[in-house]
C-alpha cells in the first residue's frame, strides 16, 4: 500500500520510459511481445514494483551504473531495478546485483565477449559473506540448480538487464553456437560455514566479513564423481583426469575453470590439512602433461598443441586458472566443474572480477 500511495503521488519520479497497456492486454503477454522476457515469464514491472525495489538500495535512482554492451546504452540504478523486478528479485537482492552489474561492466571481464561469443559463456556470480545469508542464499543441497529465489533471480537480472538495457538478444548480438542453460541464471552463494576455510573473496583480496560478488565467465556445470579416493593426493589426480577434458583434451592455457568442491569431497582435503592455496596448486600442478601426449595430429586428431612442444610439459591452465568454491550437500561424493571462457589465452587480458556489496 506504502508503494501504491508513492507511485500514486510520486510516479512521475521514475525517469524510464512508460508503456501504456489497455485494461484488456494482459501485461504478461505484453512483455513477451516487446522482448523484454529470456523465454520465461516475467514480472510486469509497475511503478509500485519499481518503488519498492528501489528502497532496496540507498543510491540514487538515476545514478548511472555504467554503459551496457553491445549497444553502450546508459544503465541508471533505476533501470536496474526494472530488471529485477522482471526477474522476480526482492529488493534486498538489488545490492548484490548492483555490484554484479559494476563487476561485469570492468574491462577484464570483457563482457561484450562473453555475449558475442560463439561459445557457451555467460556470467556465473557467486556470492560471499554476510549478505549471502541476510537475503536467503543457498549454498547447500542443489546450490547450482533451481528452488532458491534469491540465486535463480539475482543472475537472471544481470542478464536480463545485459538483452534489455544493452540489446545483447540471442540470434542477434548473442552469437552462440549452442548457448548453455547459465543463460538464464548461474548464481549461488559459497559455503563458509568452516571457519578454516579461506573464502574465494578473501582470496581475491577483500577482509573477511564483507559482503563481495565474483563473476566469472563460463558455464557449466560438469559432473565430477570420485566416491573411492580417500586421500588429498589421489582425490586431485582423479579431478585432474576430469579437468584436462574441459573443452577438448588438447586444448591447453586457453581458459579458467571453477571447482566445485562438496563437503564430502572437502572433507577429504580438511583431514588431509589442505587449504585453499595447496589444492588450487596441486590441481594446477596436476594437470601438467608430457606435449608428445597432446600434440597436433597425433592419432589423426587435429586439435593439440605444436609439435615443437612435444618435449615440454604442457600444463592444461595458466598458474591461476583454478578457483575452489565450496558449495553443496552434506552427502553424495560429487563435485562440478565450471569450464571457463575458451577465451583466456592471455591470462592478463581476460579474468574474473570481484566487487564488494555496498547499500
Amino acid at each position: 500500500m506504502a508503494e501504491r500511495l508513492e507511485a500514486k503521488h510520486r510516479g512521475g519520479a521514475l525517469r524510464s520510459r512508460k508503456i501504456e497497456y489497455a485494461d484488456a492486454d494482459d501485461p504478461v503477454e505484453l512483455a513477451y511481445a516487446r522482448g523484454w522476457t529470456d523465454g520465461l515469464p516475467v514480472t510486469p514491472p509497475t511503478d509500485e514494483r519499481v518503488i519498492a525495489m528501489l528502497k532496496g538500495t540507498t543510491r540514487r535512482p538515476d545514478e548511472v551504473i555504467g554503459r551496457i554492451p553491445p549497444f553502450l546504452a546508459e544503465c541508471t540504478v533505476e533501470k536496474a531495478a526494472i530488471n529485477a523486478v522482471l526477474a522476480g528479485c526482492r529488493p534486498e537482492y538489488l545490492p548484490v546485483l548492483l555490484a554484479a552489474l559494476e563487476a561485469a561492466l570492468e574491462p577484464l571481464f570483457t563482457l561484450h565477449g562473453v555475449l558475442a561469443t560463439t561459445y557457451f559463456s555467460s556470467p556465473i556470480l557467486i556470492v560471499n559473506g554476510p549478505i549471502a545469508k541476510k537475503i536467503g542464499m543457498n549454498s547447500g543441497i542443489n546450490a547450482l540448480g533451481q528452488g532458491n529465489r534469491a540465486n535463480a533471480t539475482i543472475g537472471r537480472a544481470l542478464n536480463l538487464i545485459v538483452q534489455n538495457v544493452g540489446g545483447g538478444r540471442p540470434g542477434e548480438a548473442d552469437r552462440s553456437t549452442l548457448g548453455a542453460p547459465s543463460k538464464y541464471t548461474l548464481c549461488f552463494a559459497e559455503d563458509e560455514s568452516d571457519p578454516e576455510w579461506e573464502p574465494l573473496s578473501v582470496a581475491r583480496g577483500l577482509p573477511r566479513g564483507a559482503s563481495a560478488v565474483t563473476l566469472f565467465q563460463g558455464h557449466g556445470p560438469e559432473a565430477f564423481v570420485d566416491q573411492k579416493s580417500r586421500t588429498a593426493e589421489g582425490l586431485t589426480r582423479s579431478f585432474a583426469l576430469s579437468l584436462v577434458t574441459m573443452g577438448h583434451a588438447r586444448l591447453t592455457q586457453s581458459a579458467r575453470a571453477i571447482v566445485v568442491l562438496s563437503p564430502e569431497h572437502y572433507a577429504i582435503y580438511r583431514e588431509a590439512g589442505w587449504d585453499r592455496k595447496r589444492i588450487e596448486r596441486a590441481l594446477y600442478e596436476a594437470t601438467i602433461r608430457p606435449g608428445s601426449e597432446i600434440v597436433a595430429g597425433k592419432d589423426g586428431i587435429g586439435e593439440g598443441v605444436p609439435a615443437s612442444r612435444a618435449g615440454e610439459q604442457v600444463p592444461k591452465f595458466h598458474d591461476d586458472g583454478i578457483m575452489v568454491v565450496r558449495a553443496g550437500g552434506p552427502a553424495g561424493l560429487f563435485s562440478a566443474i565450471l569450464p571457463g571462457w575458451l577465451a583466456g589465452r592471455n591470462k592478463e587480458e581476460l579474468q574474473p572480477v570481484t566487487r564488494e556489496v555496498r547499500g
